[in-house]
């Protein structure tokens, strides 16, 4: 029988309640409960003396090394646990906190799965010293997750606690984070030792960025890895350390010896390994021949067309990848290594799931190219994931890569981001024709930002955007195109053909849509009749009020949206605008997030006036973020605002920007004076920035309506200038 979950967010409830009978218990207290309240509950806990199953969540209470103490200490009196999972992450402990938890867990020895958050605490060697004493008499521990990330734990402290790992000889999952402690070569080298003693290990997950580990670090490291036979699953972040050629090379080495490894991430961004370091590791990796997982992180190492040559080569050896994700960002590899890369992995035919990042690496057209050759033998492929952000590929390179990924027919979902690629009208079209004929798809992401589409390249992307009839999910990013109106009316006609869409996201910003013409797109979405989560960005396009109607008449028909972000910044909407943005949200009565952005439209009063008596009419909405910014509401504006506000009582989560409005004395307490009122409101960010020097008296009213609301979240921090 399954022990009931008993669950406390309330640490006077929890002491209140039947302490000697609870066996499985989760205790989450974010309410600044400091020393006295961790030493209360630590108490409490030296009662609970069935417990086998404990978790505590007491990040950011500002306990200290007392309260922790007090914690250890009814810790250790849970002598039947066998599992615990111990959130203390940014607090204050320090080394004697550190000490008592440790003290506190060497009385459980019946632990079997320990997860111990300390990350953020102050602490320094001592005190990673004296809890790894404690952790070290856990000698049942199957299963040891400890985050150190954020310390001072040094290269003695990452030696003291991996010694006491080595003691642990059942562990067969192992997760440590010693993260931003400069732990260097030394630590490293120690953790290494310590390894090779947890012969069962089959599950490693280290994380070491950042802590000035160099080539010998690497070297000690790996040569320990390859003793770890049973390794199956290997996770392995070396991010922002001082590794060059030779570490890569003696960490390969020791990679290529683990034998049973199925599932590996290796992260080595920001190193100095380079084309030689590149190519030494793909040799090794392409020895793993039972990978199935792969994700490689080699960003800012210096690498060229040589190393990626050389990496791709290795790589297309391991034929039984199922699923590879490769970060290559800033590190220039041009076309010749994108073709590598390309040329191999059309070898990887077992291939399902695909992430290459080459962001801003010089590929151009023929590298571009030579790519989605590869990719054209990929065939089953179902996931594929593009980021070839800045990388000159042109109209040329977009054709061709719309020739390789329309080979993929098993594709259902596509990430493909060209941002700053120039492919121009033609480069558009051709990826429309090849995306028409991915008919599988149903979660598509295009981002084709700042490429100088204009109005006839969306024709022909629109046409095959009007194919994939079983989309799910549309991403659709076409900000700073210079395209108009008529290509909107075109994007909304083939909308209408994906009756499927439950989740649609159009960014249209920055181009050139006005209101010449009427606003047709939301023609479309009215056609999308099981839509339930629109983002429409249409910031700084000059559609005016009569296309806000438009745009307004055809979104009151999306009858089951449930979350909806409108973004109208910069429009020159008016109060006009705004009743037609308003009338439309009255009618979409399921809504209960509400995302709406009317900075600078020129609303005033009647316009604040207008969206407040709608919002009033939308009961259903539980989050509402509005931004007014700029707007010349005014007192009066303020006023109207608020007194719509306090009708909206099932509201829990507000954010409202007011800042440059005018809105004075007045309009600060009106605003004030009405959140008072919204007493089902937890969360609350209000900001009234630069709104003529608050006086005493109103800065007391505002601060004592968040008082009186008792939010668990607020942004008091940006009222004032």
């Amino acid at each position: 029988m399954i022990e009931e979950i008993k669950y406390f967010n309330n640490l006077e409830e929890f002491l209140k309640s039947s302490l000697q009978s609870h066996q499985t218990l989760h205790i989450e207290l974010r309410q600044q409960i400091q020393n006295k309240g961790a030493s209360d509950l630590g108490f409490g806990l030296s009662n609970c003396t069935n417990l086998s199953n404990l978790i505590l969540d007491l990040n950011e209470n500002e306990i200290g090394a007392q309260g922790a103490s007090n914690l250890g200490s009814g810790l250790g009196k849970c002598v039947n646990l066998s599992i615990l999972t111990l959130h203390l992450q940014l607090n204050q402990i320090r080394d004697k906190g550190a000490q008592e938890v440790g003290s506190g867990l060497e009385k459980c020895i019946n632990l079997s799965n320990l997860t111990l958050n300390l990350n953020n605490n102050k602490i320094g060697a001592q005190g990673a010293s004296d809890l790894s004493s404690g952790l070290g008499k856990c000698v049942n521990l199957s299963n040891l997750t400890v985050n150190f990330g954020n310390n001072k734990i040094g290269a003695q402290g990452a030696s003291e606690l991996s010694s006491s790992l080595g003691k642990c000889g059942n562990l067969s999952n192992l997760t440590l984070d010693f993260g931003e402690n400069q732990i260097t070569d030394k630590g490293a080298s120690d953790l290494g030792s310590s390894l090779e003693r947890c012969a069962n290990l089959s599950n490693l997950a280290l994380y070491l960025g950042n802590n000035q580990i160099g080539n010998k670090g690497a070297l000690n490291l790996g040569f320990s890895l390859e003793k770890c036979l049973n390794l199956s699953n290997l996770t392995l972040n070396l991010g922002y350390n001082k590794i060059g050629a030779q570490g890569a090379l003696d960490l390969g080495s020791g990679l290529q010896k683990c034998t049973n490894l199925q599932n590996l991430t290796l992260n080595l961004n920001n190193n100095q390994i380079g084309d030689i370091g590149a190519s030494h590791l793909g040799s090794s990796l392409g020895k793993c021949t039972n990978l199935s997982n792969l994700t490689l992180d080699l960003t800012f190492n210096k690498i060229g067309a040589q190393g990626a040559s050389g990496l791709g080569y290795c790589l297309g050896m391991c034929t039984n990848l199922s699923n590879l994700t490769l970060h290559l960002q800033y590190i220039k590899i041009g076309a010749q290594g994108a073709s590598e890369l390309g040329s191999c992995l059309g070898k990887c035919i077992n291939l399902s799931n695909l992430t290459l990042n080459f962001y801003s690496n010089q590929i151009g057209a023929q590298g571009a190219s030579d790519l989605s050759s590869g990719l054209g033998k990929c065939i089953n492929l179902t996931n594929l994931t593009l980021y070839l952000q800045f990388n000159q590929i042109g109209a040329l390179g977009a054709s061709d890569l719309g020739s390789g990924f329309k080979k993929c027919s098993n594709l259902s979902n596509f990430t493909l981001d060209l941002e700053y690629n120039k492919i121009g009208a033609q480069g558009a079209s051709d990826l429309g024709s090849s995306l028409g004929k991915c008919v599988n798809l149903q979660n598509l992401k295009l981002n084709l930002t700042n490429n100088q589409i204009s109005d006839e390249g969306i024709l022909d992307l629109s046409s095959g955007l009007g194919r994939c009839v079983n989309l799910k999910n549309l991403i659709l990013n076409l900000s700073h195109n210079n395209f108009g109106a008529t290509s909107v009316q075109v994007l909304g006609s083939a909308l209408e053909n994906c009756t499927n869409l439950s989740i649609l996201t159009i960014n249209l910003d920055l181009n050139q849509i006005g209101d010449e013409y009427p606003l047709s797109l939301g023609f479309g979405l009215r056609m999308c009749t099981i839509l339930q989560d629109l983002t429409l960005n249409l910031k700084l396009n000059q559609i005016g009020y009569k296309r806000a109607q438009d745009l307004g008449f055809n979104l009151g028909k999306c009858t089951n949206l449930q979350n909806l972000t409108l973004d109208l910044e910069n429009n020159n909407l008016g109060a006009d605008g705004a009743k037609n943005i308003g009338m439309s949200l009255e009618k979409c009565q399921n809504i209960t997030s509400l995302n709406l952005n009317l900075w600078y439209n020129n609303l005033g009063a009647d316009g604040a006036k207008n969206i407040g008596m709608s919002l009033e009419k939308c009961q259903n909405i539980t989050s509402l973020n509005l931004n007014l910014w700029d707007n010349n509401l005014g007192a009066d504006g303020a006023k109207n605002i608020g007194m719509s506000l306090e009708k909206c009582q099932n509201i829990t989560s507000l954010n409202l920007n007011l800042c440059y409005n005018n809105l004075g004395a007045d309009g600060a307490k009106n605003i004030g004076m009405s959140l008072e009122k919204c007493q089902n409101i937890t969360s609350l960010n209000l900001d009234l920035w630069q709104f003529n020097q608050l006086s005493i008296y109103i800065q007391f009213v505002l601060i004592n309506t968040f008082v009186k609301l008792k939010l668990k979240t607020n942004g008091f921090g940006e009222l004032i200038d």
